[in-house]
C-alpha cells in the first residue's frame, strides 16, 4: 500500500473553510485530502432557535461533541437535549438531525467517518439558499 506523506495542520479558533447556510454555519477543519478520505472534521454553529439540516441518514457514522450551548439531537426516533460537553454517535444508516432550541448560539464538533463529506457542501449551501432554515422558537398561543 502506498503511503502518502501529509503535513500537520494547525488552525486557530475560527479558522477553516467556512460555509454559511443562513442561521447555520459550518467550518471545516480537515476532510478528504487532509485525512486521505478517512474522516472529516467540522464545526457546526446554529444561531438561537434555529432548525438544523432536517432528518436524514447516510452510510457514514456521524460523531458529535457539543462545544457550546445546548443542541437537540434526533437519533432514530428520539430527541435528546445535549448540553456543552455531551457526546452523540449517530451510527451509519440511522436517521438523525440536530437543531438549537435555546435562546443562545450553540455549536458542535462533527466527525464523519469515512471522510470526504466536504465535497457535498456547495450543493448543501445551494439547497439551503432556496430552502431557508426554520425556527424552533415556541409560539405563544392566546
Amino acid at each position: 500500500m502506498e503511503r502518502k506523506d501529509r503535513s500537520p495542520i494547525f488552525l486557530a479558533p475560527g479558522e477553516g473553510r467556512a460555509y454559511s447556510m443562513g442561521s447555520m454555519q459550518a467550518l471545516f477543519k480537515a476532510d478528504g485530502e487532509e485525512s486521505l478520505g478517512k474522516y472529516a472534521i467540522s464545526e457546526w454553529w446554529l444561531d438561537a432557535y434555529s432548525k438544523g439540516p432536517g432528518p436524514h441518514s447516510h452510510s457514514e457514522d456521524d460523531i458529535f461533541f457539543v462545544l457550546e450551548g445546548t443542541m437537540s439531537f434526533l437519533v432514530g426516533d428520539e430527541w435528546i437535549d445535549a448540553p456543552k460537553g455531551s457526546f452523540v454517535l449517530a451510527p451509519g444508516g440511522s436517521t438523525h438531525d440536530f437543531e438549537n432550541r435555546s435562546a443562545e448560539r450553540a455549536g458542535i464538533l462533527n466527525i464523519s467517518v469515512p471522510g470526504s463529506f466536504e465535497q457535498h457542501m456547495p450543493q448543501i449551501v445551494s439547497w439551503f439558499a432556496k430552502n431557508p432554515l426554520g425556527s424552533t422558537q415556541p409560539t405563544e398561543e392566546y
